[in-house]
């Protein structure tokens, strides 16, 4: 099916929309949760400024425009770095995918099924961006999260908006030159903003085509367009391939979402569970370890590049804070991530013991970040290994409904009282027969 078509006419199938359905849930939570964050409070400080709208901002109870409402939602969702994974796009694909069709539902009042499609239709368009790029986009240190999410979410909000198949087309080739984002601000306010810009692109983008504004129609795939730019090695009319199973192929069913346990990089995810299943089974004790290698495929160090974390948002991309963490409390949660944690002299005395190395004997095939072999020296000289492809919440061990359930009630606390997030998350669960979104967000604001 043709690219603009597909944005248009796309009919998913109901597995699709069950998937998407989850994803959206799981999201909704940690941008609650996430709405109290620094990053996500200067947003909307910043927002207050500009004037009022008709979209909310969850957690909050600010209104703003439906480009900054995607902005600060955006934010929220990231914020934490406890949103879905994809490891074909290698992005967060729901934080900007949900910030941005929330604010652009809210705007046309659209039902909870077409919230849904016009998700699915921005995920697809990013997975099959991720198979023409990855992962030479993302060694190049570009945030997929925010390059290939800011052509997803114009897809996804064309669709809400109600364009036609042309003016979709100008709509993701006008978010062609907005997309950026950078590897190299991972670990600082900068990585969550990348999905709260990636929303707000490419709402504008949708807005500005859906008022006239035109585009160069191979802004994606010219000489000098999107591909060339940002990958450089493959032929860009070669895209054409990985679209042409549009509407017939869904990488949301086959591919899926990781669905985040931990809130941190999911490049710490398949170590995390290594480590933690080792330690319940073989009950040793932080006091005991001399000695942790970590090893990981050859993308993971270039993710992970805080050793000696200074802030609690470098933490979640230091796989020795992480490994540290998982062996002095047996948890990793939200509050692993507190500043005072970096002092603890026992994380610290940890954390100084631990390596990460690349592994070449790792499965080249598996994607990206999905792997990891842990070995534990104890100062009694035996030496306790494990190893993990994938990790729990991956598509092959996917999230339970109590699981999800748990993580959303958890985050909901966060802003609001426990009988607000109990009628919160059964709305959720019920999102595809809502008729007006706006019911949705009105019931996810606070008085704050």
């Amino acid at each position: 099916m043709d690219l603009c078509e597909f944005i248009v006419h796309a009919a998913p199938p109901a597995a699709a929309r069950g998937a998407a359905a989850r994803a959206v849930l799981d999201t909704v939570g940690v941008m609650l949760a996430g709405a109290s964050e620094p990053a996500a409070r200067i947003v909307q400080r910043v927002i207050a400024n500009e004037g009022n709208g008709a979209c909310r901002i969850l957690g909050t109870g600010f209104i703003a425009s439906a480009t900054n409402a995607a902005l600060a939602n955006g934010t929220a969702a990231h914020a934490l770095d406890f949103d879905d994974m994809c490891f074909v796009s290698l992005a967060h694909p729901s934080a900007p995918l949900v910030a941005a069709v929330l604010a652009a539902g809210e705007l046309v009042h659209a039902s909870g099924r077409a919230l849904l499609d016009a998700y699915i239709v921005g995920f697809e368009l990013e997975g099959r961006l991720g198979r023409a790029m990855n992962p030479r986009h993302y060694q190049r240190g570009w945030h997929c999260t925010s390059t290939l999410g800011t052509i997803g979410t114009a897809a996804a909000a064309a669709r809400l908006l109600g364009l036609d198949a042309t003016a979709a087309g100008h709509a993701v080739c006008i978010a062609a030159s907005e997309a950026s984002g950078l590897k190299e601000n991972f670990g600082t306010m900068v990585k969550p903003l990348h999905a709260g810009l990636a929303a707000r692109n490419g709402v504008l983008a949708a807005r500005l085509a859906q008022a006239g504004m035109t585009a160069g129609v191979d802004a994606l795939q010219g000489a000098q367009g999107f591909l060339v730019a940002m990958d450089g090695e493959r032929d860009p009319k070669a895209f054409g391939d990985f679209t042409a199973d549009l509407g017939s192929r869904w990488e949301i069913l086959e591919t899926g979402i990781t669905v985040k346990l931990y809130p941190s990089c999911a490049a710490t995810h398949p170590m995390l569970d290594a480590l933690l299943d080792l330690k319940r089974r073989e009950r040793f004790s932080a006091d005991e370890v001399s000695e942790i290698q970590i090893g990981v495929d050859a993308i993971t160090p270039t993710v992970l590049i805080h050793d000696r974390p200074a802030t609690g948002l470098q933490a979640k991309f230091s796989m020795p804070f992480c490994a540290a963490a998982a062996i002095v409390y047996g948890r990793v949660g939200i509050d692993t991530f507190d500043e005072r944690q970096l002092q603890d002299p026992s994380m610290t005395a940890v954390r100084d013991r631990v390596a990460m190395q690349v592994d070449p004997t790792l499965d080249a095939s598996a994607p990206p970040l999905t792997q990891a072999r842990v070995a534990v020296r104890l100062r009694d000289g035996r030496v306790l290994s494990a190893s993990a492809n994938g990790a729990r919440g991956y598509p092959e061990r996917p999230a339970s409904d109590d699981e999800l359930g748990t993580k959303f009630l958890s985050c909901a606390a966060r802003v609001m009282p426990e009988a607000r997030a109990m009628e919160s998350l059964a709305i959720m669960r019920d999102i595809e027969n809502v008729s007006d979104v706006g019911a949705v967000t009105a019931l996810l604001q606070t008085q704050g």
